[in-house]
């Protein structure tokens, strides 16, 4: 039998034959079966399989506790790969995970995030959750077993995030968008060449990044029911981010631009509905697995669902998490249609990691035109619209208050707060402190005389496009000078 010489993180799959395991497992299937069943594992649970083949009890005993399954599906991910990522580094030591010392922990620091003979080092961000997901995991084992924590008096080292962090002024993100997405050429026509299926898709859900400053998995998890209604009369679109879908779990208010809403409203009347179309020709949506059908939405608040085994159950939308609305469609003349915003070309759900794959795809179209260096990740397009925000707010409170004086403008700001707690309410952020010191470092360059010469009239792309000119880590058009 081939036994596997490294640990391995497996999912329990209860819905199917679990013998596909049998070549890996010492003492058969039906004793993991049965180890599954009386830990009250559930379907999609981790567990681990050790070098010799065999479960080890007390890891997996973690891996199903309540304190794991708790966590939310994400980081319970992230922190099943850390560990295992941790005890393969031991076992290729030749230490036992329940020996190991706080040596061994700074060998793994030093290994996972600055040895040059590591092909797959990371930044100390993700290092953070390695240590965050082990600390978890030796804390919980510790009380049930009484084994040590090797990182229990363990902090990680400082987060430079700033040196990572981008930005695009208006008119960079205009270029980037129009080359890499739209299919122009440097001359700012339609390129001959171009083969691009999903412009118009992708234009509006970058856009949308650009304009109420989202993560990408967040953005890509907005359902269309909870899409505010359109009112041509209003500059700004509030919308609500469900906690089950947002970073830690924590919901907040967003706002999105008139222009981004009506991109999104005409990819839906056209490309979005012809898939729907066409996958509905196809049969596409009867044959997904695990379809849970709404039944009725109750504005943007609420929905309720069929339920598999028959009646109904009613969610708020505040509840229902990322996974569970890739299976939500409902019934319409046409037949079944999915109630995600953003589908993919064969009508089916785009799930959040395919938009890495849009961004990849336009930054390598950008260099192959002759523009290095040129590029843009969803992430960058929140820290863009951070900027923007900054930029706006100065400008707006410069407006308000260029006629008062010191005191006075002390008042104000202690009152109503200052320019960092509007980026802050905008980007969703628990502590003003992550706005200041990650997301708008270009302004701390930046007197504020400077603003208040810009003031008046909020030319707010052209203010940009001027003062953040030179910034190293700010794009703007590359190609304006030449013209």
């Amino acid at each position: 039998m081939d036994i596997p010489r490294h640990w391995q993180l497996h999912r329990l799959d209860l819905k199917r034959d679990l013998g596909e395991l049998e070549p890996f497992l010492v003492g058969g299937v039906e004793d993991l079966a049965q180890r599954a069943r009386l830990r009250g594992a559930r379907h999609r649970q981790g567990f681990v399989l050790g070098p010799d083949g065999r479960p080890d009890p007390r890891v997996n005993a973690c891996l199903t506790s309540a304190k794991w399954r708790n966590l939310g599906r994400e980081t319970e991910k992230d922190y099943s790969y850390s560990l295992v990522v941790w005890l393969n580094f031991l076992h290729i030591l030749g230490a036992q995970w329940w020996e190991a010392t706080e040596d061994h922990a700074e060998e793994f620091l030093f290994w996972r995030v600055t040895d040059p003979a590591n092909g797959e080092r990371i930044q100390t961000n993700s290092f953070s959750r390695d240590l965050a997901g082990l600390k978890k995991f030796y804390r919980w084992v510790g009380r049930k077993y009484g084994i040590a924590n090797p990182f229990e008096d363990f902090d990680a080292p400082p987060i430079a995030r700033r040196s990572n962090v981008k930005w695009f002024d208006p008119a960079g993100f205009a270029r980037w968008l129009a080359l890499g997405i739209r299919g122009m050429d440097l001359d700012g026509r339609p390129d001959q060449w171009w083969r691009g299926r999903n412009e118009q898709r992708d234009t509006a859900f970058c856009q949308g990044l650009y304009g109420n400053g989202l993560r990408v998995a967040e953005w890509a998890s907005v359902v269309i029911p909870e899409l505010p209604h359109y009112d041509r009369r209003r500059h700004y679109y509030a919308g609500h981010l469900a906690d089950a879908c947002a970073k830690k779990g924590y919901g907040h208010p967003y706002w999105t631009p008139q222009s981004a809403m009506r991109g999104v409203l005409s990819y839906m009347e056209g490309p979005r509905a012809a898939a729907v179309r066409r996958a509905q020709q196809a049969g596409r949506y009867e044959r997904v697995q695990d379809r849970r059908t709404v039944l009725a939405t109750h504005g943007t608040d609420a929905v309720t669902l069929e339920r598999p085994g028959g009646g109904t159950e009613k969610w708020l939308w505040n509840d229902v998490g990322k996974l569970t609305r890739l299976r939500l469609f409902r019934r319409t003349e046409q037949g079944l249609e999915p109630v995600a915003l953003w589908l993919n070309e064969d009508g089916l759900p785009r799930v959040w990691t395919g938009w890495e794959h849009t961004f990849k795809a336009a930054n390598e179209r950008i260099e192959a035109l002759g523009l290095e260096g040129f590029v843009c990740s969803a992430h960058m397009l929140r820290h863009s619209c951070a900027l923007k925000w900054y930029s706006i707010g100065k400008l707006v409170r410069a407006a308000q208050l260029g006629h008062l004086g010191e005191e006075e403008r002390a008042d104000f700001r202690e009152e109503f707060g200052s320019t960092w707690h509007l980026v802050q309410t905008m980007l969703g952020h628990r502590s003003v402190e992550t706005t200041k010191e990650v997301y708008l470092e270009p302004f701390r360059i930046l007197d504020v005389e400077v603003l208040l010469a810009h003031a008046e009239g909020f030319p707010v792309a052209a203010f940009m496009a001027d003062v953040f000119a030179n910034h190293p880590r700010v794009r703007t058009d590359p190609l304006a000078a030449i013209r």
